[in-house]
Protein backbone atom coordinates (compact mmCIF):
# COMPACT_ATOMS: atom_id res chain seq x y z
CA UNK A 1 0.00 0.00 0.00
CA UNK A 2 0.97 3.46 -0.96
CA UNK A 3 1.42 6.36 1.33
CA UNK A 4 -1.75 8.55 0.71
CA UNK A 5 -2.80 11.47 1.35
CA UNK A 6 -6.30 13.68 1.04
CA UNK A 7 -7.09 17.08 0.44
CA UNK A 8 -10.69 17.13 1.10
CA UNK A 9 -13.57 16.65 3.68
CA UNK A 10 -12.95 13.50 5.72
CA UNK A 11 -16.30 12.00 6.06
CA UNK A 12 -16.96 10.77 2.71
CA UNK A 13 -13.32 9.70 2.06
CA UNK A 14 -13.55 7.88 6.00
CA UNK A 15 -16.99 6.16 3.99
CA UNK A 16 -15.43 4.63 1.27
CA UNK A 17 -12.23 3.22 2.98
CA UNK A 18 -13.00 -0.51 3.41
CA UNK A 19 -13.76 -2.11 7.09
CA UNK A 20 -10.98 -3.00 9.31
CA UNK A 21 -8.10 -1.52 6.78
CA UNK A 22 -6.04 0.52 9.35
CA UNK A 23 -4.22 -0.50 12.55
CA UNK A 24 -4.11 2.81 14.85
CA UNK A 25 -6.34 5.60 13.93
CA UNK A 26 -4.79 8.96 15.73
CA UNK A 27 -6.39 12.59 15.31
CA UNK A 28 -6.29 15.91 16.82
CA UNK A 29 -9.99 17.52 16.05
CA UNK A 30 -10.46 21.52 16.23
CA UNK A 31 -10.81 21.80 19.75
CA UNK A 32 -13.58 24.25 19.58
CA UNK A 33 -11.90 26.49 21.69
CA UNK A 34 -14.46 29.16 19.70
CA UNK A 35 -11.60 31.04 18.07
CA UNK A 36 -9.40 31.13 15.20
CA UNK A 37 -6.70 29.40 15.61
CA UNK A 38 -3.76 30.95 13.15
CA UNK A 39 0.14 31.48 13.06
CA UNK A 40 1.95 34.10 11.21
CA UNK A 41 4.91 33.61 9.41
CA UNK A 42 7.20 36.49 9.66
CA UNK A 43 10.53 38.34 8.51
CA UNK A 44 12.60 40.78 9.43
CA UNK A 45 14.08 43.51 7.35
CA UNK A 46 16.37 46.54 7.71
CA UNK A 47 14.88 50.00 7.84
CA UNK A 48 16.14 53.26 8.95
CA UNK A 49 12.26 53.85 10.29
CA UNK A 50 11.85 50.87 11.71
CA UNK A 51 9.34 49.10 14.26
CA UNK A 52 11.94 47.31 16.52
CA UNK A 53 15.72 48.17 17.31
CA UNK A 54 18.37 45.34 16.92
CA UNK A 55 21.99 44.40 17.34
CA UNK A 56 24.49 47.86 17.48
CA UNK A 57 20.83 50.39 17.18
CA UNK A 58 20.20 49.14 13.79
CA UNK A 59 16.47 49.58 12.65
CA UNK A 60 14.26 46.83 11.51
CA UNK A 61 11.02 46.00 10.07
CA UNK A 62 9.12 42.95 10.65
CA UNK A 63 6.87 42.01 7.60
CA UNK A 64 4.04 39.30 7.93
CA UNK A 65 4.74 37.09 4.48
CA UNK A 66 2.39 34.31 5.16
CA UNK A 67 -0.49 33.27 7.68
CA UNK A 68 -2.38 29.67 8.23
CA UNK A 69 -4.78 28.72 9.97
CA UNK A 70 -8.89 27.50 10.69
CA UNK A 71 -11.88 28.05 12.57
CA UNK A 72 -12.11 26.48 15.43
CA UNK A 73 -16.06 26.78 16.16
CA UNK A 74 -18.60 24.29 15.89
CA UNK A 75 -22.82 25.23 16.55
CA UNK A 76 -22.98 21.57 17.83
CA UNK A 77 -19.14 19.55 18.28
CA UNK A 78 -20.49 16.01 18.95
CA UNK A 79 -22.71 16.06 15.87
CA UNK A 80 -19.91 16.89 14.68
CA UNK A 81 -17.55 14.23 15.64
CA UNK A 82 -19.84 11.37 16.23
CA UNK A 83 -20.31 10.00 12.47
CA UNK A 84 -16.45 10.13 11.76
CA UNK A 85 -16.02 8.44 14.96
CA UNK A 86 -18.18 5.94 14.03
CA UNK A 87 -16.22 5.48 10.82
CA UNK A 88 -13.29 5.11 12.95
CA UNK A 89 -14.38 1.95 14.71
CA UNK A 90 -15.52 0.32 11.16
CA UNK A 91 -12.33 0.90 9.67
CA UNK A 92 -9.81 -0.26 12.94
CA UNK A 93 -8.65 -3.58 12.57
CA UNK A 94 -10.17 -6.05 15.69
CA UNK A 95 -6.92 -5.57 16.84
CA UNK A 96 -6.86 -1.66 16.33
CA UNK A 97 -6.66 1.51 18.36
CA UNK A 98 -7.94 4.90 18.57
CA UNK A 99 -5.78 7.80 19.83
CA UNK A 100 -8.30 11.03 20.60
CA UNK A 101 -6.33 14.34 21.16
CA UNK A 102 -8.61 16.86 22.92
CA UNK A 103 -8.11 19.33 25.87
CA UNK A 104 -10.37 20.16 29.08
CA UNK A 105 -13.11 21.92 27.27
CA UNK A 106 -14.52 18.93 25.66
CA UNK A 107 -12.97 16.03 27.09
CA UNK A 108 -15.51 15.00 29.47
CA UNK A 109 -18.38 14.74 26.76
CA UNK A 110 -15.75 13.25 24.29
CA UNK A 111 -15.57 10.66 26.40
CA UNK A 112 -19.04 9.83 26.84
CA UNK A 113 -19.50 10.11 23.10
CA UNK A 114 -16.82 7.34 22.62
CA UNK A 115 -17.86 5.02 25.39
CA UNK A 116 -21.14 4.94 23.54
CA UNK A 117 -19.34 4.22 20.32
CA UNK A 118 -16.64 1.95 21.46
CA UNK A 119 -17.95 0.70 24.80
CA UNK A 120 -17.19 1.58 28.29
CA UNK A 121 -14.71 -1.62 28.54
CA UNK A 122 -12.84 -0.54 25.56
CA UNK A 123 -11.50 2.33 26.82
CA UNK A 124 -7.78 2.22 28.35
CA UNK A 125 -5.93 5.48 29.16
CA UNK A 126 -6.70 8.71 29.39
CA UNK A 127 -3.08 10.07 28.45
CA UNK A 128 -1.54 13.35 29.71
CA UNK A 129 0.68 15.27 27.71
CA UNK A 130 1.78 17.86 30.07
CA UNK A 131 3.98 20.76 28.85
CA UNK A 132 5.53 24.39 30.28
CA UNK A 133 5.12 26.88 27.94
CA UNK A 134 3.03 29.82 26.28
CA UNK A 135 0.72 32.70 28.65
CA UNK A 136 -0.51 32.18 31.92
CA UNK A 137 -3.16 33.64 33.51
CA UNK A 138 -3.65 35.20 37.05
CA UNK A 139 -7.07 34.58 37.47
CA UNK A 140 -6.67 30.43 37.72
CA UNK A 141 -4.30 27.82 37.31
CA UNK A 142 -3.06 27.84 33.95
CA UNK A 143 -4.07 25.40 31.45
CA UNK A 144 -0.51 23.31 30.41
CA UNK A 145 -2.19 20.09 29.10
CA UNK A 146 -4.02 18.13 26.62
CA UNK A 147 -6.03 14.84 26.96
CA UNK A 148 -5.69 11.95 24.53
CA UNK A 149 -7.84 9.53 25.28
CA UNK A 150 -6.89 5.50 24.07
CA UNK A 151 -9.65 2.90 22.54
CA UNK A 152 -9.09 -0.38 21.89
CA UNK A 153 -11.57 -1.98 19.21
CA UNK A 154 -11.65 -5.40 21.64
CA UNK A 155 -10.23 -4.57 25.15
CA UNK A 156 -8.95 -8.46 25.22
CA UNK A 157 -6.86 -7.84 21.89
CA UNK A 158 -5.27 -5.09 21.06
CA UNK A 159 -1.27 -3.70 20.13
CA UNK A 160 0.60 -2.69 22.48
CA UNK A 161 4.56 -3.17 22.15
CA UNK A 162 5.70 -2.81 25.51
CA UNK A 163 9.15 -3.85 24.70
CA UNK A 164 9.49 -1.44 21.86
CA UNK A 165 8.46 1.55 24.11
CA UNK A 166 11.62 4.15 24.39
CA UNK A 167 12.26 4.64 27.93
CA UNK A 168 12.84 8.12 29.89
CA UNK A 169 14.77 8.77 32.92
CA UNK A 170 13.42 8.19 36.38
CA UNK A 171 12.75 12.18 37.74
CA UNK A 172 14.58 10.71 41.31
CA UNK A 173 17.44 8.59 40.14
CA UNK A 174 18.67 8.53 43.42
CA UNK A 175 15.36 6.43 44.70
CA UNK A 176 16.23 3.41 42.64
CA UNK A 177 18.83 0.97 41.40
CA UNK A 178 22.17 2.35 39.56
CA UNK A 179 21.53 -0.28 36.98
CA UNK A 180 17.49 0.99 36.61
CA UNK A 181 18.13 4.74 36.50
CA UNK A 182 20.94 3.67 33.59
CA UNK A 183 18.09 1.46 32.22
CA UNK A 184 15.22 4.29 32.51
CA UNK A 185 11.28 3.26 32.88
CA UNK A 186 8.52 3.03 30.89
CA UNK A 187 6.26 6.55 30.47
CA UNK A 188 3.09 6.30 32.64
CA UNK A 189 -0.26 7.60 31.59
CA UNK A 190 1.13 11.13 32.15
CA UNK A 191 4.10 12.27 29.63
CA UNK A 192 6.07 15.45 30.10
CA UNK A 193 7.08 17.00 26.50
CA UNK A 194 7.77 20.22 25.34
CA UNK A 195 6.02 21.82 22.52
CA UNK A 196 7.05 22.48 18.94
CA UNK A 197 9.41 25.29 19.51
CA UNK A 198 8.78 28.12 17.62
CA UNK A 199 12.68 28.49 16.63
CA UNK A 200 12.85 24.41 16.26
CA UNK A 201 13.53 22.71 13.47
CA UNK A 202 10.34 20.52 13.83
CA UNK A 203 8.76 23.79 12.97
CA UNK A 204 6.35 24.41 10.17
CA UNK A 205 4.13 27.43 10.87
CA UNK A 206 1.10 25.40 11.02
CA UNK A 207 -0.68 26.24 13.82
CA UNK A 208 -1.53 23.49 16.14
CA UNK A 209 1.48 21.48 15.35
CA UNK A 210 2.10 18.23 17.76
CA UNK A 211 5.90 17.43 18.06
CA UNK A 212 7.37 14.13 17.44
CA UNK A 213 8.01 12.80 20.11
CA UNK A 214 4.49 12.78 21.68
CA UNK A 215 3.88 11.16 18.25
CA UNK A 216 6.75 8.41 18.06
CA UNK A 217 5.38 7.35 21.57
CA UNK A 218 1.93 6.26 20.50
CA UNK A 219 2.66 4.83 16.87
CA UNK A 220 5.26 2.78 18.04
CA UNK A 221 3.08 1.16 20.84
CA UNK A 222 0.06 0.83 19.26
CA UNK A 223 1.02 -0.35 15.69
CA UNK A 224 3.47 -3.04 14.16
CA UNK A 225 5.81 -2.32 11.21
CA UNK A 226 4.51 -1.69 8.01
CA UNK A 227 1.10 -1.41 9.69
CA UNK A 228 -1.50 1.48 8.28
CA UNK A 229 -2.05 4.79 10.50
CA UNK A 230 -4.72 6.63 9.88
CA UNK A 231 -5.08 10.60 10.88
CA UNK A 232 -8.28 12.34 9.40
CA UNK A 233 -7.09 15.63 10.73
CA UNK A 234 -3.87 15.62 9.62
CA UNK A 235 -3.36 19.48 9.87
CA UNK A 236 0.98 20.21 9.53
CA UNK A 237 1.35 16.00 8.49
CA UNK A 238 3.03 15.68 11.78
CA UNK A 239 1.10 11.75 11.84
CA UNK A 240 3.07 10.71 8.81
CA UNK A 241 6.68 11.97 9.52
CA UNK A 242 6.52 9.66 12.46
CA UNK A 243 4.99 7.12 10.58
CA UNK A 244 8.04 7.77 7.64
CA UNK A 245 10.80 7.30 10.61
CA UNK A 246 8.73 4.12 12.15
CA UNK A 247 8.29 2.54 9.11
CA UNK A 248 4.44 2.70 8.84
CA UNK A 249 1.48 3.44 6.06
CA UNK A 250 -0.27 6.23 6.67
CA UNK A 251 -2.88 7.93 5.27
CA UNK A 252 -3.74 11.66 6.39
CA UNK A 253 -6.50 13.92 5.44
CA UNK A 254 -7.93 17.29 5.59
CA UNK A 255 -9.71 20.10 4.19
CA UNK A 256 -6.97 22.98 4.73
CA UNK A 257 -5.32 24.12 1.55
CA UNK A 258 -3.08 25.55 4.03
CA UNK A 259 -2.02 22.28 6.11
CA UNK A 260 -1.54 20.57 2.14
CA UNK A 261 0.99 23.21 1.63
CA UNK A 262 3.04 22.35 4.49
CA UNK A 263 2.93 18.84 3.95
CA UNK A 264 4.47 19.30 0.66
CA UNK A 265 6.83 21.27 1.90
CA UNK A 266 7.24 18.98 4.77
CA UNK A 267 7.45 15.71 2.53
CA UNK A 268 9.11 17.16 -0.46
CA UNK A 269 11.59 14.76 -0.89
CA UNK A 270 9.50 11.51 -0.22
CA UNK A 271 6.65 13.64 -2.55
CA UNK A 272 7.06 10.93 -5.32
CA UNK A 273 6.31 8.19 -3.07
CA UNK A 274 3.10 9.22 -1.84
CA UNK A 275 -0.12 9.45 -3.59
CA UNK A 276 -1.37 12.91 -3.20
CA UNK A 277 -5.12 12.89 -3.85
CA UNK A 278 -7.12 16.43 -4.92
CA UNK A 279 -3.93 18.05 -4.52
CA UNK A 280 -0.58 18.23 -6.91
CA UNK A 281 2.36 19.50 -4.35
CA UNK A 282 4.44 20.55 -7.83
CA UNK A 283 1.37 23.23 -8.01
CA UNK A 284 1.10 24.05 -4.38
Amino acid sequence: MQNTIYYGENLPILRAMPDESVQLIYIDPPFNTGHKQSRQRLRTVGSSDGDRTGFQGKRYTTEVIGESGYQDKFDDYLAFLEPRLRESYRLLAPNGSLYFHIDYREVHYCKILLDGIFGRDAFLNEIIWAYDYGGRTRKRWPAKHDNILWYAKDPENYIFNYEDIARIPYMAPGLVSKEKAKRGKLPTDTWWHTIVATNGKEKTGYPTQKPLGIMRRFIQASSHPDGTVLDFFAGSGSTGAACLELGRQFILVDNNIEALKVMADRFHDEAADINWVGFSPEKK
